[in-house]
């Protein structure tokens, strides 16, 4: 008998370098290492093993958008996530009043819509509360609808980071302009600003892409024209959707050299800007508190 075995037998196959008990004689093209149909992925050329698949990806730089963040093709995350806070939150509202129609009349509602005076003696978290906040099923269908098309094609572009950066500064940005400019008899509720501005934001990175823009305009258009003939706040709209497309085209225009730097100044300068509107508008209001207690105090909801 030859010293290596039987005439025609055939060598012990290899084993995989990830699993000992899988023989195989397939390789990997980069390492040569055995490696089972599991470990294996389709390349360019030829196959590569899990592990040379995870060093690639951590060598090879990664294409990034407009602003950026990574190319992504995975599931969106916060506009789920945001949809669902406002969908709990309108919930609640319906449990504590009995009426799917007139939840504001809720507790919950009344203690963190945006109500001008009591904002301004010291119940600031009503600016950002106000913003999950919404009077009736119809108001979160149409604004959650609106999220749900527009938040996915934003957060794609700008990242999850980026992307939450510019819905809570455009929901506040939204505050602000009903805050500053508008009246003290008003009782603000609604994610309409956020969206406003995340609408603007498509419409920078479209425009910035060379894609057609019109479907938003006109959409964005429609919207506020409406406002003209209904109770929705046109100050908050037109708040929310200026922040929100300035910021984003702050990030968009940043220079690719130092572009974090830049962008994380546009941030600060927005929240500056909407800082000094809310502390202009309540010093206003604390220098005539008498009066503006007094007519508040005949349009405050019950």
């Amino acid at each position: 008998m030859p010293p290596d075995g039987p005439i025609g037998a055939q060598p012990e196959a290899p084993v995989c370098v990830r699993h000992s008990d899988r023989p195989t004689r397939l390789r990997c093209t980069r390492c040569d290492r055995p490696a089972c149909p599991e470990c294996l992925h389709d390349a360019s050329v030829g196959m590569h093993c899990v592990d040379c698949v995870n060093e690639g990806r951590r060598t090879v730089r990664r294409a990034r958008t407009l602003v950026g963040a990574e190319v992504s093709e995975g599931r969106v995350i916060i506009t789920p996530i945001l949809i669902a806070l406002n969908v709990l939150a309108y919930v609640v509202t319906v449990f504590q009043s009995g009426s799917p129609m007139n939840n504001a009349r809720s507790s919950l509602f009344t203690a963190t819509s945006l109500i001008p005076d009591l904002t301004a003696q010291g119940e600031w978290w009503r600016i950002l509360t106000s913003g999950f906040m919404h009077f009736g099923l119809i108001h979160l269908a149409l604004n959650m609808a609106v999220l749900y098309v527009v938040g996915q094609h934003v957060e794609r572009e700008m990242g999850k980071l980026r992307f939450s950066v510019v819905y809570f500064l455009a929901l506040l940005g939204g505050s602000a302009a009903a805050f500053y400019f508008g009246t003290v008899c008003q009782q603000l509720a609604g994610a309409s600003g956020a969206v406003f501005g995340l609408m603007g934001a498509l419409l920078i990175l479209w425009k910035r892409q060379r894609r057609d823009i019109s479907t938003i305009v006109v959409v964005v258009g429609i919207n506020l024209v409406s406002n003209l003939f209904t109770n929705a706040s046109l100050l908050g709209h037109l708040g929310g959707f200026v922040i929100g497309g300035l910021l984003t085209l702050a990030m968009v225009r940043a220079p690719q050299k130092n572009r974090n730097l830049y962008q994380v100044a546009a941030v600060v300068a927005a929240v500056v800007l909407l800082g000094v509107m809310f502390a202009l508008r309540a010093a206003q209001l604390d220098t005539n508190a008498e009066v503006i207690l007094e007519i508040a105090t005949t349009c405050r909801p019950n």
